[in-house]
């Protein structure tokens, strides 16, 4: 029988996992953790948003650059792809408004342990606490028994980025795997702002039905002010284009032109404060106004322009292993259509260990799985096409 070895016991690596059991190879996993999934279970804290239902051009641009690398494994695998597998893990599957799809009961342990079953039954053989730490005649892992070496007719590395350290993604194995590599950097994070003392007040409150600008992109969403600075879904979704370095312009009133707002903002005043007159001709809430004092004063005469394109001045991004993901990791360019390392015939790799990124809201999630399959499916045919030594 053939061996599989895949390093990782995130989704792209279970995927992987058990594509090749399902091609009758005996596989291995190891993970350098005490359990597998961590990451997975921690998206899971949020109700585990495993793809979208859009149009399938849509959902592949959010891919940007690494959508032609990524098309072939996202069309064999994906959104209603992702939902049938989840169904078929006993997943009772819903899609929200924004076309965002979650499990039912809106965790991922029950979905976790039913493909853990699921491929116990297939034949994987499941190791925790074995840590990847290099390769001598074979691949290393440091683990409770000892120094172990393992040799396989194929190999799967699904290590993971280099964000969330603690559950099992630390981008160690960049020190020793001799691959082209794109440099990590921090992808789906907030970002650090230096409040002053009157913001305090403000922590935790959500900036809801605003409009972002970074650059060329622009979207509707929300964001949260938190002591260390901003953070949500729409920080993420612009996070890419702050990173590069374009400003963030937030429309605070993003269904009102300017015009009308300037027209609001004439209406009588009388003896009402400035908040007042806010809150009652604009309907602008504490933590908007908060906002336009923190960014904006001195105040001029002609508040409208600020209104609809505040500037948000930052410190940068927070640290990156407190990022949702990572970019960076191997250069597609080294791995061929089966995601092999082109100078390593029978080594495949898959997920975030890859030179790709994606908004949250499902395409992260789509595409380790999307990956994992591919990659376990062409390590299989490779396994098999082997000639017995």
């Amino acid at each position: 029988m053939r061996r599989a070895l895949v390093i990782g016991g995130g989704p792209a690596g279970l995927m992987a996992a058990e594509a090749l059991a399902g091609q009758g190879l005996s596989v291995r996993l190891a993970e350098a953790r005490p359990s597998l999934a961590r990451k997975f279970l921690m998206a899971g804290k949020s109700g585990l948003n495993l793809t979208r239902e859009e149009p399938f051009e849509d959902f592949l641009a959010a891919y940007e650059e690494a959508a032609p690398a990524l098309r072939p494994m996202l069309e064999a695998f994906d959104g209603r792809a992702v939902v049938a597998w989840a169904e078929a893990l006993g997943q009772e599957m819903f899609t929200g408004s924004t076309g965002r799809v979650f499990p039912r009961v809106m965790k991922a342990s029950p979905l976790l342990r039913a493909w853990l079953r699921r491929l116990e039954a297939g034949g994987v053989e499941a190791r925790t606490r074995w840590r990847w730490v290099g390769e001598d005649r074979g691949f290393v892992f440091d683990t409770p028994q000892g120094r172990q070496v393992v040799q396989a007719d194929v190999v799967v590395l699904a290590c993971g980025g280099a964000s969330w350290a603690r559950l099992g993604s630390d981008g160690a194995w960049a020190g020793w795997l001799d691959v082209p590599l794109a440099p990590f950097q921090p992808a789906n994070m907030g970002f650090v702002v230096n409040w002053s003392s009157h913001m305090r007040k403000h922590f935790g409150a959500p900036v809801k039905s605003v409009a972002l600008r970074a650059g060329a992109q622009c979207l509707r969403g929300e964001f949260v002010v938190s002591e260390q600075g901003l953070e949500g879904g729409g920080i993420y979704a612009v996070s890419r284009r702050l990173r590069e370095g374009h400003d963030l312009l937030v429309d605070l009133l993003p269904d009102l032109s300017e015009a009308e707002v300037r027209a609001r903002l004439a209406r009588p005043r009388g003896k009402a404060s400035l908040g007042n007159h806010l809150r009652r001709v604009l309907k602008l809430d504490p933590v908007k106004q908060a906002l336009l004092m923190e960014f904006a004063r001195p105040l001029p005469d002609d508040l409208a322009p600020l209104l609809k394109a505040l500037p948000i001045r930052h410190a940068g991004p927070r640290p990156m292993d407190q990022a949702i993901s990572t970019a960076g990791g191997i250069r597609l360019g080294a791995l061929d259509e089966g995601l092999m390392l082109r100078h390593r015939p029978g080594v495949f790799a898959a997920g975030e260990m890859l030179d790709w990124e994606a908004p949250t809201g499902g395409y992260l999630l789509t595409a380790c799985l999307a990956t994992g399959r591919w990659a376990g499916q062409h390590a299989a045919r490779h396994a098999l096409s082997a000639r017995p030594a």
